[in-house]
């Protein structure tokens, strides 16, 4: 396997694109047509890793890129996120055929201490598998590429005791943009959520009837997101559009419906029925049923 190249700078990125040095060394803007992807030689197919997010969108009319293990298709323009430490790979982009080709690279520094930092924890996308990528129509690539061409002027200008508001502003701006085509996204896919829903109720249908509980415990996040096929943002995120619940909220539900059931119709103790459903400590079932039913299970046993 080879060795994965780390990019610690935003000067970095842009030397690593044959791109003149930035002119704010915490964030830049790269237009990829003027990138000579052939000059970088074996670098095109680097694995790599960086420090700073970036948001970057393609539109290829052949090539592709590679989000950790899985290819991209570009070809009717595409937004991705990556956050800090998250590994890509481009493989033979042939960037002369694209239409739609820039990138913002930005480091956590530019936004600390700015109202911008509190909230880039609530942007779930950054998380986001190499499948969910955000899909742009026409008029919502022409507006980021508007607020984009600001976010440049700004960058442009001598930097000055308001640069750090007004980038981290103008950042944010395009994130809270990007929130609405995402929740467009989840609207336009109904059909296709619906049908991840009730391959996640199955999985769990079918995991509470094996003895999958007592042997390894309540099913994860993750393992529901395997089991989907989907980054465990991206699932929680399409619950919440769709149900109003997150994953974890799904699994409660599974877990309290068959509890209810267990305490109604079995002779058994709260113990055995806390082990038999996967919680290793009978007091965080016990715990987790007052806080969703406002009862005891020994309580809603005696009054039932």
């Amino acid at each position: 396997m080879e060795p994965v190249f780390k990019v610690e700078s935003i000067s970095q990125i842009n030397e690593f694109f044959g791109q003149k040095p930035p002119k704010h060394p915490l964030i830049s803007i790269i237009d990829f047509s003027t990138v000579d992807f052939n000059s970088l030689g074996d670098l095109s197919k680097q694995q790599t890793t960086s420090t700073f997010y970036s948001i970057v969108l393609k539109q290829l009319k052949s090539g592709s890129v590679k989000y950790g293990r899985q290819h991209l298709d570009f070809q009717n323009g595409s937004l991705f996120f990556t956050a800090p430490n998250q590994v890509v790979s481009i493989d033979n982009p042939e960037l002369s055929e694209c239409e739609y080709n820039w990138g913002i690279f930005f480091h956590p520094d530019l936004f600390s201490g700015t109202t911008l930092h509190p909230k880039m924890a609530g942007y779930g996308f950054f998380e986001y598998g190499a499948n969910e990528v955000l899909h742009l129509s026409e008029d919502e690539k022409e507006n980021l590429t508007e607020i984009l061409s600001t976010l440049q002027k700004e960058i442009n200008r001598p930097i000055d005791k308001h640069t750090k508001k007004v980038l981290s502003s103008t950042l944010e701006l395009i994130l809270n943009h990007c929130d609405r085509y995402y929740d467009r996204q989840f609207i336009t896919r109904e059909e296709s959520n619906k049908h991840i829903i009730t391959r996640l109720n199955h999985f769990l249908n079918a995991y509470f009837s094996s003895d999958q509980p007592s042997k390894k415990g309540l099913p994860t996040v993750k393992q529901c997101a395997e089991e989907v096929h989907l980054s465990p943002n991206y699932l929680s995120d399409l619950l919440k559009k769709e149900t109003g619940k997150s994953t974890q909220d799904i699994i409660h539900y599974h877990v309290l419906e068959l509890a209810k059931n267990h305490l109604l119709n079995s002779t058994a103790s709260i113990g055995e029925i806390a082990f038999s459903l996967g919680f290793q400590y009978p007091q965080y079932f016990g715990k987790l049923f007052k806080s969703k039913e406002g009862i005891t299970p020994s309580e809603f046993r005696n009054m039932n």
